[in-house]
């Protein structure tokens, strides 16, 4: 399925329907009273996640979203129908956002978490609603309001504890094929991650961790370059950033200042994302030199080298239990508020 994390999506809410003018006329009631019906309420567009879902791909076949119209009132005090509401479903992470205004409307984090996007007009009152002791026969109604319009952007962002983030090839995918169920693709030639992989990870504690392997970062990133600056946004939404350095880079480069180029992506991307937990990790440990490399990190890299072979199974235990080291901490930190929805 191919994966789309961004999408534009037009939403109209259902238009209330217009009260009625109507007076009774029965057999033996001459002068009947005005009973005209109130008009019905139209349909909301309501936004909810589905954590069933990881794309937003199928909004892209259909970005129309129309719910459905109040029906008018009728005689005899009947209100007219009620409009359908339209409910579109979203995967985990997405965010909403109002096109027009730039304005957030809602961050959906929660399984089953939902939002109202676009309001239902309300429907109008019929001519029963105007009567008075000096009015007892009006002919006036009102006519039901227009429901709420709105052009909203879409950006799925994906919900994980740890980002792993590096160069193409840094061996991100072969990380994560070792220490999950999932299955990325890997190859010997750069840029294999086309898309995001999530994993989940059970550790021998009985604890449970969600991994993002995020397509490979280059020189340039934030400014357009490869693949990686697309999905820059699902690392904000990561807990841990886990940094893989190839020990042993099969273009001669230096590992020191690959971890300085991507630590600058990140920092130019945003300085919220610069600043969050990482753990470094020295892959391919078990190439020849690989050691060498290691002590030179070790040296020069401000946080923690931890030394990994995927292919070994050298330093995996330990990874995984520090990483879970962390999160317990986080865990015990106070959440940031939430977005409240500004709809």
């Amino acid at each position: 399925m191919r994966f789309v994390d961004e999408v534009t999506i037009w939403v109209k809410a259902g238009d209330g329907g217009d009260g009625c003018v109507s007076f009774l006329r029965e057999k033996y009631v001459p002068r009947g009273g005005p009973d005209g019906g109130d008009g019905g309420k139209g349909g909301d567009v309501i936004i909810r996640v589905n954590p069933h879902l990881n794309t937003l791909l199928e909004l892209v076949s259909r970005p129309q979203y129309h719910a459905g119209d109040g029906r008018p009132g009728r005689g005899r005090n009947q209100t007219g129908p009620d409009g359908d509401d339209v409910v579109i479903e979203v995967p985990l992470g997405t965010e909403i956002i109002d096109q027009d205004t730039g304005l957030t409307l809602a961050d959906l984090k929660t399984p089953g978490q939902s939002i109202v996007a676009a309001r239902a007009g309300k429907g109008g009152r019929g001519n029963a609603r105007f009567a008075s002791a000096v009015d007892q026969a009006p002919r006036r109604y009102e006519e039901g309001q227009n429901g709420q319009e709105r052009n909203l952007r879409l950006e799925l962002r994906l919900v994980a504890d740890v980002g792993l983030i590096g160069l193409p090839n840094a061996g991100k995918s072969t990380l994560l094929s070792r220490i999950s169920a999932a299955h990325p693709k890997i190859a010997a030639y750069p840029f294999t991650t086309l898309q995001p992989a999530v994993g989940i990870v059970d550790t021998a504690s009985y604890q449970r961790f969600t991994v993002a392997d995020l397509p490979g970062l280059i020189e340039g990133a934030h400014d357009g370059k490869g693949l990686g600056d697309e999905f820059l946004r699902h690392i904000e939404r990561t807990r841990i950033v886990a940094h893989l350095i190839d020990v042993r880079p099969v273009d001669g480069s230096d590992p020191v200042e690959n971890y300085h180029t991507i630590r600058d992506e990140l920092r130019l991307h945003s300085q919220k994302l610069s600043k969050k937990p990482e753990v470094v990790i020295a892959s391919k440990m078990d190439l020849h030199g690989a050691e060498e490399n290691l002590a030179r990190l070790r040296s020069e890299v401000p946080a923690e080298v931890l030394p990994v072979s995927a292919v070994s199974g050298r330093g995996i235990r330990e990874l995984v239990g520090r990483i879970v080291h962390i999160l317990n901490e986080l865990r015990q930190q106070p959440e940031p508020d939430e977005l409240p929805p500004a709809l």
